[in-house]
């Protein structure tokens, strides 16, 4: 079994899953929680930051789709398998309260539905709604 949600590392809470480090460098800001795993496929490439949000989100998404969705898969197993927990964080910076922000958290949460059918939820809050995942 596989749960999937998303969220930014400074509003992560332990209670919510096994963070997962989806960017290309780790913070550099201490964390109340060890960040023991890191899924670095699912980072975008650094020259896709100075793109519009279009094309960045193109090339991500072709990024993803070139990995497929059942490696992805085994990748995220092997973590819940090693942490014995089935629910995983994706874990960025970007603070998506802010209606100005946009994330690529979000765009892979975006592909994994369109590709699996599983919905992956934002555990921090969002511009104008709040995304909760259950925590059972």
């Amino acid at each position: 079994m596989l749960t999937l949600f998303t969220n930014r590392y400074q509003e992560f809470q332990p209670p919510q899953g096994v963070p997962v480090r989806i960017t290309l460098g780790a913070p550099r800001f201490k964390l109340s929680y060890p960040l023991k795993r890191a899924v670095r496929e699912l980072a975008p490439r650094r020259e896709y930051f100075s793109k519009p949000l279009p094309e960045f989100t193109a090339a991500y998404r072709a990024d993803l789709d070139k990995l497929g969705a059942e490696r992805i898969a085994e990748e995220l197993r092997k973590i819940t398998e090693a942490e014995g927990s089935h629910r995983l964080v994706l874990l960025c910076f970007e603070d998506l309260s802010d209606p100005t922000q946009w994330c690529h958290r979000r765009i892979f949460a975006s592909w994994w539905k369109d590709i699996t059918g599983d919905a992956v939820r934002e555990l921090s809050p969002m511009a104008d709604h709040y995304e909760q995942g259950t925590l059972m």
